[in-house]
């Protein structure tokens, strides 16, 4: 049971407690883990993110990622070491792989209710966590194998160490926090690249600027924090670019520099694109933003010194929010970094209608989840009309079932807020977020049908050890997590093609000469395509074609007829 706060109570006896940090493991990481390993890999990201670790437990070489075979250097390998780890010790499947994204979430949780009890006091750090838990965007990437989730939680952890740290007198604790300011830091530069020392060198700068605090570069142990930075940092940096001379200029270059400020990855969006990701990526706490930024705000530039901890943190929000809307390159997940900031800002102002404050913007804030929950349904309502290829009578009970845990929802935290107050409403918002979530997890098998997950492991019982796997003329980044092995590819290059630019792939990367001479020769061959490719094949006149397995979109054939 939470305890109310005052502004009396003294800091040592509401920071933060092991007792919190295990509840709150247990309850989150229970919330986390629900459905966690019950769909199929999603592609293009998931199956990438899950091969490329798969080929180095495979392998044995954990320097050079490679996706089927081809040099990747997109990203650097932290993330792909830990999903590593987790299918040495777990086995390989979707439950295992998933398991990595779930653990840093949580961590991003905890560190956030650490900071906040740290700060104001233990209801706001629980408040805080809850709040991060339960928004819309991170709950989905607490599920999703893609490399956002572990930078923004490094981030988190760092840019947290570093306001923590600047609160400590000189001493052991403060050299604690930003040796940890540090380590972090690194840790997120291997997770993602230069954001990892450019997001967080940002907000700092910014702040020390507004709050004038230049005096504490002297205290901040550069020197011993930069050498713990660049040992953690620099050795798989220098030693990949060692084997591979056409490192730096692909990876620095175009995959950092010309991804920020260029379309050639042709993701470019609006300037606004982000603002509408972030009230659906926050919903529910988006209704209470408003309120609580401008709760926290310095009453005036002079008092701005005695709300430090609250400009950090909405520097932090804003800073980043403009960064990634600033780039030419824009896709949902890049705001992720925003919530944990936006997290401990709502938490801070529900905490204060917790303990009995007055409910200033509160109805206002009930008003904006109303027409928020309003936005959420229609856009439910109007999905499988967009959406033709979903099978509706599997879909619909899922639909109705998250339409109804929004719509009884708000009707029960409006409800229970009017008869227990603050305390009642947020009690009955979290329950409502909690179970909508859920909802939506159970109907995400049905929701994300491309996987080619069924029909592979059709043809995984039918393969012998001399077969060759033939993707004709696409690339289905989940084949080779469900076969466990390399596969051929016709006529596709994609993200793979600098990789095919820089060594021999011939044997695996080839043309359609190549493929009709290994479909004519004696070696047993499975070829998997589209319908559309397939449709092609079937005009050529002379060839023969055995169908193996097929679903709405793909087809597996082989050159030679299956015999038991």
């Amino acid at each position: 049971m939470l305890m109310p706060l005052n502004a009396s109570t003294p800091p040592s006896q509401t920071g933060p407690s092991i007792r919190d940090m295990a509840v709150l493991a247990a309850c989150i990481g229970v919330f986390f883990a629900i459905l966690l390993g019950s769909r199929a890999l999603s592609v293009p990201d998931e199956g990438r993110y899950v091969e490329i670790p798969r080929e180095m437990v495979e392998s044995g070489d954990y320097l050079t990622p490679r996706l089927n075979g081809v040099k990747y250097f997109e990203k650097p390998p932290l993330f792909y070491w830990f999903e590593a780890g987790l299918i040495k010790a777990f086995g390989l499947s979707e439950w295992s792989v998933r398991v990595g994204p779930a653990i840093f979430a949580l961590i991003g949780c905890l560190a956030v209710y650490y900071a906040g009890a740290r700060m104001y006091g233990r209801t706001i750090g629980v408040l805080s966590a809850v709040v991060l838990a339960t928004a819309a965007l991170y709950y989905a990437l607490s599920r999703l194998i893609i490399l956002d989730m572990p930078v923004t939680v490094l981030l988190t952890v760092a840019l947290l160490s570093f306001l923590l740290g600047s609160r400590e007198p000189e001493g052991r604790s403060r050299r604690t926090f930003f040796w940890a300011f540090y380590a972090a830091a690194a840790l997120a530069m291997l997770a993602k690249g230069l954001i990892g020392i450019v997001i967080p060198g940002m907000i700092i700068f910014t702040w020390m600027l507004v709050m004038n605090e230049w005096r504490m570069l002297r205290s901040m142990h550069l020197v011993s924090g930069t050498v713990l930075f660049l040992l953690i940092a620099a050795p798989w940096h220098i030693l990949v670019d060692r084997a591979n001379p056409e490192f730096f200029n692909f990876y620095f270059i175009h995959e950092h520099f010309e991804r920020y400020l260029t379309t050639v990855h042709g993701r470019y969006k609006p300037f606004w694109f982000f603002l509408p990701v972030l009230l659906v990526g926050f919903f529910p706490w988006t209704a209470f933003v408003v309120q609580a930024v401008h709760r926290s705000l310095p009453r005036s530039w002079r008092e701005r010194t005695g709300e430090k901890e609250a400009v950090f943190l909405m520097l932090w929000a804003g800073l980043v929010f403009l960064f990634f809307s600033a780039s030419d390159s824009k896709l949902i997940p890049y705001i992720l970094p925003v919530l944990p900031p936006l997290a401990l800002i709502v938490g801070r102002y529900l905490a204060d209608l917790w303990s009995g404050g007055r409910a200033r913007g509160l109805r206002a804030g009930y008003a904006v989840l109303l027409v928020l929950s309003v936005v959420v349904v229609i856009g439910l309502v109007v999905l499988p009309h967009y959406r033709t290829e979903l099978d509706v009578k599997v879909f619909l009970p899922h639909l109705r079932l998250i339409i109804a845990t929004v719509v009884l929802g708000s009707a029960a935290t409006w409800l229970l807020h009017r008869r227990g107050g603050p305390r009642g409403g947020f009690i009955a918002l979290t329950a409502t977020t909690v179970l909508f979530c859920i909802a939506c997890s159970s109907a995400m098998p049905h929701l994300d049908t491309r996987s080619i997950k069924d029909i592979a492991l059709q043809l995984k019982h039918h393969l012998r050890s001399g077969d060759e796997v033939i993707s004709y003329q696409t690339y289905y980044q989940d084949l080779p997590v469900y076969l466990e092995r390399r596969i051929t590819v016709v006529d596709w290059a994609g993200e793979l093609e600098f990789g095919t630019t820089v060594e021999d792939t011939s044997g695996w990367m080839i043309g359609t000469d190549a493929f009709w001479k290994r479909w004519n020769g004696d070696r047993r061959v499975y070829v998997v395509t589209t319908m559309e490719n397939f449709d092609s094949l079937r005009r050529i006149p002379g060839e023969r074609y055995f169908l193996i397995a097929q679903d709405k979109n793909n087809v597996i054939l082989s050159n030679k007829e299956d015999t038991p």
